[in-house]
């Protein structure tokens, strides 16, 4: 009886530590449970997301054929929505912003957003999926534009799925998508040029429904071995059906309904062939049906031939046949047409060749005038130099920060570059380069300025997506500012030029504008520094442990860091800035115990 309830112990604690491994491995991160909830604003509340809260545990949501949601390890790795929405989501609704909020989801395998009313183009960033997903589904939307060809740096998909949308245009090259295995594009306004590369394991192409035109590539879709399943039905092929088609070694399905093909069916291809399915309806073809099909039974093929000019005397389907007259006729308009479009296509191209011509020889011009111009202006330069002023030794360490006019009228005090000293001109060595934000870079960076991230009054700690810790400042500026945008660009200058060694310097900045519900409403300044994780010099003369650090070298050197970095401020840059009230809370030491400035005075246009 020992044994036998020992046993029942042991399998039971087998048991309860199996079930808390599931419940862990299933347990989703907040962050990704911040992000779902998200997603279901952006996309507005649909009612097969009406259940979730704040209170959702997504890992456990039963499946149902309108939505699935897989978890792995603490992350989402399947999202499956199937809405019932038949027009756009409102005018708020960015496609750029939803898909910036999906791409938090970084283990994404299976993405299948379909009938949600999505609108807008298909922004490049998907790209930030390139590492997981396999399988993307986006049919049944309002998507437009072309599609990018950014899709073909997802390695790891296998289907693609973009049917019943409106893109329009040429389908990018996908050879890259070297896993793809299913490509369906049916139901758009692609077109008239066809896929002129395709990724060489595909097994279902399916570009029913749209605009293609050209000839088929030949030499690509030779290469399919391993497609079973073609359909280029409704669209407006014309000539002969390609014989090649039928020699590919795995296609079971071919379907060409509804185009403007012509000319005969080919006999020996088409008999000698494994294709099983075959629909040509709705041609112009003529001519009589080869041997194997006039045969019963067709041995083992379904063939639909109806309403095209095929001689079929005497079988049932004869009266679903047109007089060969209609087809030969409709055949040479159709001809003439695809070649009018390709005429106008040609010169269509050759005027964008002809106005390519005249900018290029424009800029060309402008740059020799500008030349000669700059040639004059500096031998004018060179010969009023020996009669001015030497420079004053007080201006020799000044760096021009202001504006383009600001340049003009101060010219007598900027100096040389060659003139600057080393200490200058090496402060910036190690940092990243300056840039311009957007929006949704900082949105990711902050995790949408969630309050979680404040580390001060209107004063944000994130990530950029290179792993760089920042900090986020958030400027904003009068409703009645007067500050036009170019010279709000140009005062935007200044912060550039905000980098030493000894600053917390500026990376970068963002000029946004929120709507007025927002915390941030109107036009706002982000200003981006480098975040300074290791304390402040209070800090390390208060804390016994750390003031052990700081022995009489390391004081020094901090001493000299405080004062470089205050000339900075006042010679180093022109005008200078002072009033900086810095105190010791604002002299940070990084890892190296090297001095970083930070709370220095900014200057920038009228703020609130």
């Amino acid at each position: 009886m020992k044994n036998c309830s020992k046993s029942h112990v042991y399998s039971f604690t087998l048991l309860l530590l199996l079930l808390l491994t599931s419940l862990s491995e299933s347990q989703l991160t907040s962050s990704e449970s911040r992000t779902l909830l998200e997603i279901q604003k952006h996309l507005q509340y649909p009612s097969v997301l009406g259940s979730w809260s704040n209170f959702t545990n997504f890992c456990y949501l039963p499946s149902s054929p309108s939505f699935k949601i897989l978890c792995f390890n603490g992350h989402v790795t399947e999202l499956t929505v199937t809405g019932n929405r038949t027009v756009k989501l409102s005018k708020t609704f960015s496609s750029d912003t939803l898909f910036t909020v999906l791409t938090k989801l970084s283990n994404l395998k299976t993405l299948s957003l379909v009938s949600l009313g999505i609108s807008g183009p298909l922004p490049p960033k998907i790209t930030r999926f390139s590492s997981s997903l396999q399988s993307l589904n986006l049919s049944s939307n309002f998507i437009s534009g072309k599609i990018p060809k950014e899709i073909s740096s997802l390695k790891t998909l296998r289907s693609l799925v973009l049917a019943n949308n409106q893109f329009n245009g040429s389908v990018p090259d996908l050879r890259g998508l070297s896993n793809l295995q299913e490509l369906n594009l049916d139901g758009n306004k692609l077109g008239p040029d066809v896929v002129t590369s395709l990724a060489s394991n595909l097994i279902t192409v399916s570009l029913r429904n749209n605009s293609f035109g050209s000839k088929l590539p030949e030499q690509q879709i030779k290469k399919l071995n391993k497609l079973q399943s073609l359909d280029l039905s409704a669209n407006k092929f014309v000539g002969s059906i390609p014989r090649f088609l039928f020699t590919l070694p795995s296609l079971q399905n071919l379907r060409l309904a509804q185009n403007l093909f012509s000319g005969s069916l080919p006999n020996s291809s088409l008999c000698s062939s494994k294709v099983k399915i075959l629909d040509v309806s709705r041609n112009l073809l003529t001519g009589k049906l080869p041997s194997c099909l006039s045969s019963k039974p067709f041995h083992n093929q379904t063939v639909v031939y109806t309403f095209n000019c095929l001689s079929v005397k005497g079988t049932p389907s004869a009266k679903y046949q047109r007089p060969v007259s209609f087809c030969e006729n409709e055949a040479k308009q159709a001809v003439s047409a695809v070649k009018s479009d390709t005429k106008d296509h040609e010169k269509k191209e050759e005027d964008k060749g002809i106005e390519l011509g005249l900018v290029i020889g424009i800029i060309i011009g402008v740059v020799l005038v500008s030349a000669v111009l700059a040639g004059l202006v500096l031998v004018r330069m060179r010969k009023s130099k020996s009669k001015e002023v030497p420079l004053e030794a007080s201006n020799v360490d000044k760096v021009s920060v202001c504006s383009t006019a600001t340049r003009s009228t101060t010219s007598k005090t900027i100096p040389d570059p060659r003139r600057v000293p080393q200490t200058m001109r090496s402060a910036v060595i190690g940092l990243s380069p300056y840039r311009v934000f957007s929006l949704e870079d900082l949105e990711e960076a902050t995790n949408n300025f969630d309050a979680a991230s404040l580390c001060g009054e209107q004063l944000y700690k994130g990530y950029l997506r290179e792993g760089i810790a920042v900090t986020v400042r958030c400027i904003k500026l009068k409703q009645k500012s007067s500050t036009s945008t170019q010279n709000l660009a140009q005062q935007m200058e200044v912060l550039s030029k905000l980098r030493h060694m000894h600053l917390a310097s500026v990376l970068g900045h963002c000029i946004g504008t929120y709507q007025d519900h927002h915390p941030y409403a109107g036009s706002t300044i982000f200003i981006v520094q480098e975040y300074i994780s290791n304390g402040s010099l209070r800090d390390y003369l208060t804390d016994w442990r750390k003031k052990e650090v700081l022995k009489w070298p390391q004081r020094m050197s901090i001493a000299i860091g405080v004062a470089r970095g205050i000339q900075f401020l006042h010679t180093g840059v022109a005008p200078g800035i002072f009033g900086n009230n810095l105190d010791i809370e604002n002299v940070l030491l990084d890892e190296t115990l090297t001095v970083k400035l930070s709370g220095y005075t900014i200057p920038l246009p009228s703020k609130v």
